[in-house]
């Protein structure tokens, strides 16, 4: 099991901007994905930006060169989000997927007043 310590969600004006941080308790010697995702009312939950344990990195195309995502070491994933919209309102999610399953984070709501 694989348990996420999340933080960095809020409220912020549009145009504004935020840092999501996420540590994992454990990370598989396999191949693996880690990233954050994000779930708006009425929405599928989505990729918003993942590395994956090779370092390759993979962004949703909404992120447009606004948000960043860098891994400051080997169990937590950070993502900086600049340039806020109103709908990148959403319940954001700190992620991780092996070959055999997902695993989840509780969730950080990030609310964008317009």
């Amino acid at each position: 099991q694989v348990y996420f310590e999340e933080s960095g969600g809020g409220l912020v004006q549009s145009g504004g901007s935020l840092k999501l941080s996420c540590r994992a308790s454990t990370v598989p010697n396999g191949h693996f994905e880690m990233g954050w995702y994000r779930q708006a009312p009425g929405k599928e939950r989505e990729l918003v930006a993942s590395i994956s344990s090779r370092g390759q990195t993979n962004y949703a195309d909404f992120v447009k060169g606004r948000f960043m995502l860098s891994k400051p070491n080997s169990l937590s994933v950070d993502l900086a989000m600049n340039n806020l919209h109103p709908n990148d309102t959403a319940v954001y999610y700190c992620g991780m997927q092996t070959l055999n399953r997902a695993y989840w984070g509780q969730g950080t709501q990030v609310t964008v007043a317009s």
